[in-house]
């Protein structure tokens, strides 16, 4: 900690805006899916023609509810919109639809690890509201072009208290946002294409004041990473300014992510600002305890139960079983090989090991791994059954495997001489071999050095072409250099 963390203490409240992966858009049938060309998910009531009026998206309502429901927020019973006049240029009404006062989801948390401490962060309100569109600057020397497939697409925003003190918890705030809108199938979280995005409050105070300093709002944050980085990077410089006595202003800043640093907008407007009154065109929508019900009735499992289901099912460490339960399709590419082998701690192995390396290698989600969880499980129960080194199969195997994913593993392993040979007679030859060549190592070994078990193990694997069990290769050297 420099000494002006020591100093002062960095308060954050995190504004997180989640599209949802609804068909349409919040009040209207226009598509709400990403891409496109330019202006054609557009409607009449998109570009707001007179005589057009909005109606609700019921879908869009229950995404926001089970958000709700996995952060342990209020869901309120009576709902209106109300509408928000500030300037976007590129929603035709010249307002955006959101809520004001009344918000669907109250209160609640987001239980977050950071710095080996586990506590929950408090949200203040989730609300729903719609996405404006596009302006895009460089597609005409002076003129602005906009793009209104966005505009309208339903997004909940959910709304942190001033409740994270370090730029590490935020980025474990908004990674756990993403996790669980993903575990709930309302947002798929993808930050590059604008489905999910941050603003960040961001203030300080001398350490041991409660009272919140001016706070400053960095927009539009687009990667985890990037949330961190502008956190920081605003922490310094309002200390710095602090420390030589200047005022803080309350304004609106964007971050620069090529230089790493933020840089002022406007003044930050106060609600009262952007002129909100109840829109008259939407009556008040009503959660009544059936449909509450019904909605809490087809939750999915969260991140923390699986977690805990696999330590408990699976006898999984817990670590394994945090790891395995950052994604949803993780969780269901896991519990899918294990329909078909019960090598629990193996097969975690392999997801959390060789397959997540292949896919960070090729920069690609989980759910484009090619390979199906049947043949993951066969290729699993090829190295259970000692016919193959887990090294093998992991660095020569499997990247032909995943060529080739209808192959029989145990084909292809024998097409690559990669088999191993159990015979314990060739085993032998192999080890001795390997100890008659390094006469002081094996006098090192039995005077104590035990750890060079494993360059003999390495030995013999190099001499076999990795034909050699590891489970017999080491019985055997350990007999061998314990005779006497």
């Amino acid at each position: 900690m420099t000494e002006l963390h020591q100093k002062y203490e960095l308060v954050i409240g995190l504004e997180v805006h989640a599209q949802l992966s609804t068909k349409s858009k919040l009040f209207c049938g226009d598509s709400a899916s990403y891409g496109g060309d330019p202006n054609t998910h557009i409607s009449p009531i998109t570009l707001a023609y007179p005589g057009t009026l909005p109606k609700l998206n019921k879908q869009a309502v229950e995404f926001a509810i089970r958000m709700g429901l996995a952060c342990n927020s209020a869901i309120s019973p009576v709902n209106w919109f109300a509408r928000k006049h500030y300037f976007y240029p590129d929603l035709p009404k010249g307002y955006q639809t959101s809520q004001h006062i009344n918000n669907i989801c109250q209160g609640g948390g987001v239980k977050i690890v950071s710095a080996g401490q586990e506590r929950v962060v408090a949200l203040h309100h989730i609300h729903l509201e719609e996405d404006a569109g596009k302006s895009i600057h460089d597609a005409h020397p002076l003129k602005t072009a906009i793009d209104h497939n966005r505009a309208g697409v339903p997004l909940i925003e959910i709304v942190s208290e001033p409740d994270l003190f370090s730029a590490e918890e935020a980025y474990a705030y908004v990674t756990e946002i993403r996790k669980l809108v993903r575990f709930l199938g309302i947002c798929d979280g993808n930050m590059e294409e604008g489905s999910l995005r941050c603003d960040a409050n961001i203030s300080i105070r001398p350490r041991g004041d409660k009272k919140l300093g001016t706070r400053v709002e960095v927009k539009n944050l687009n990667s985890i990473r990037n949330v961190k980085r502008a956190i920081e990077y605003e922490a310094e410089r309002m200390m710095e300014m602090a420390e030589k006595g200047e005022p803080i202003i309350q304004q609106t800043r964007s971050f620069d992510a090529d230089k790493g640093t933020t840089f002022a907008l406007r003044s930050k407007e106060e609600a009262n600002d952007y002129r909100y009154f109840p829109d008259p065109d939407l009556p008040p929508f009503v959660v009544t305890p059936e449909n509450l019900e019904r909605i809490k009735s087809a939750m999915p499992e969260l991140p923390d139960a699986v977690q805990q289901r696999f330590m408990q099912q699976y006898q999984l460490p817990a670590y394994d079983a945090r790891l395995l339960s950052d994604e949803k399709d993780l969780v269901d590419y896991f519990e899918a090989v294990l329909a078909g082998i019960k090598e629990y701690k193996s097969v975690a192995n392999w997801l959390l090991g060789p397959v997540k390396g292949w896919l960070n290698e090729n920069n690609l989600p989980f759910d484009k791994f090619p390979l199906p969880p049947s043949q993951l499980a066969r290729l699993v129960e090829l190295v259970a059954s000692g016919k193959i080194s887990f090294s093998s199969a992991s660095s020569r195997l499997l990247p032909r495997f995943l060529e080739t994913p209808d192959a029989d593993p145990a084909e292809l392993a024998a097409t690559l001489n990669l088999l191993q040979n159990a015979g314990s007679g060739e085993i032998e030859q192999w080890v001795a071999e390997v100890l008659g060549k390094m006469p002081d190592k094996v006098a090192e070994y039995k005077k104590g050095k035990k750890g060079l078990i494993g360059l003999f193990m390495g030995e013999v694997k190099k001499i076999s072409k990795g034909k050699a069990d590891p489970k017999m290769t080491t019985t055997l050297l350990e007999q061998k250099l314990n005779e006497q």
